[in-house]
């Protein structure tokens, strides 16, 4: 037997082209060799978001210097490389096209075995390369296209416990600071922005707080940003700080209720870890201080494990896709056939209750 595995991962299922190398040894540690990413924020940022058709444009343009970049930097060729992952789904059609249908190429030049890898699956199973994490364990997965709270049993083995029922947090966050003409990722814009506001001055609703069932709900709160700020326009900084600040609040607020009720859940049903249980997040809205400060509370009352896996690998990057593909060539998982087809929608958990609008930006599942 290969001392290790090595893949070629692609992602290519919104705004960033990635290309990475990535190694799996016999007993399970990974190696990254290469991990390469290109943004598209400029190309972007004067719509206020991403347009589907300007992203796969700039995939097309980019991904063969990216992958020949990726193998450079890991020191090999094609023919040192054991499979090729490449994103499948969900995420935008047009994207995830080119990196598929690249992926495909290189397979049947190549001879490789391809794995069409699910971009959630990669996100889920992050934690594992990061931190050796053993399953199971909770992911919260807050990004512009998803929140979700998924229970990870295994590879190929998901249960999605709660999902937003109409906007993504990273959505309400970019809506919010679209409102308040401020910079393109709002995420972050609206973090700067709260850190010199008042977050008592506005008391914003808290979505489905109190509700049994585990989903989000984001749209009310957006409702009611723009109704504050249009009562009280123009808007000077302060009361753009002040709106910002005690928006991230009732984020706050909201989280601390659905996550809690989910670790409550996991240690209800008697799930069995080693040692101590945990919550993964992951996603572009896992970098804001607010959020993380609440859900690494939340960890310590619970008495869970928080793992956050580098802020480079919770966005999106070829080094999760890789590795998923690697994970399920490790599992035994048959490699896919070369007419799959890429898919817009794709949720982890096939079982799972199909609710209207969960949180995608753009065609993202």
């Amino acid at each position: 037997m290969a001392p290790f595995l090595r893949i070629l991962g692609i992602e290519t299922s919104c705004d960033e082209t990635a290309a990475a190398v990535v190694e799996r040894a016999v007993d399970g540690r990974p190696t990254v060799r290469s991990d390469v990413v290109l943004s598209q924020l400029e190309e972007h940022s004067a719509y206020g978001g991403v347009v589907p058709e300007i992203a796969a444009r700039a995939h097309v343009e980019a991904l063969d210097t990216l992958i020949d970049e990726a193998l450079k930097r890991a020191n090999v060729s094609l023919s040192d490389i054991d499979a090729i992952a490449a994103t499948s789904g969900p995420g935008l059609i047009g994207g995830l096209l080119v990196g598929l249908m690249t992926g495909k190429a290189i397979a049947k030049a190549s001879g490789k075995p391809l794995y069409a890898v699910n971009h959630l699956e990669g996100h889920a199973l992050t934690a594992r390369l990061t931190d050796g994490l053993a399953f199971p364990y909770l992911m919260l997965l807050v990004s512009g296209g998803h929140t979700q709270l998924i229970l990870v049993r295994g590879v190929g083995q998901y249960e999605r416990w709660g999902t937003t029922i109409d906007d993504a947090l990273g959505e309400a966050f970019d809506k919010t600071a679209k409102l308040l003409s401020l910079p393109y990722p709002g995420g972050p814009a609206v973090e700067r922005a709260a850190k010199s506001g008042n977050p008592d001055r506005f008391n914003f609703p808290r979505p489905l707080v109190g509700e049994a069932k585990l989903n989000f709900s984001f749209s009310g709160l957006k409702t009611a940003v723009r109704q504050a700020a249009t009562e009280i326009a123009p808007l000077t900084e302060q009361d753009v700080a002040d709106i910002c600040a005690s928006f991230q609040k009732a984020i706050s607020r909201t989280l601390k209720d659905r996550i809690g009720r989910g670790l409550e859940r996991f240690k209800s049903e008697s799930l069995h870890v080693d040692g101590r249980p945990a919550l993964v997040v992951a996603g572009g809205v896992a970098a804001n201080l607010e959020v993380r400060s609440t859900l690494q509370s939340l960890c310590g009352k619970h008495g869970f494990r928080f793992v956050a896996p580098p802020l480079r690998l919770c966005t999106d990057n070829a080094v999760m896709i890789a590795w998923a593909g690697l994970e399920r060539m490790a599992t035994g998982v048959a490699p896919d056939d070369l007419d799959v087809q890429p898919r817009s929608r794709w949720p982890l958990d096939s079982n799972a209750e199909t609710l209207l609008g969960f949180g995608k930006r753009g065609a993202k599942a």
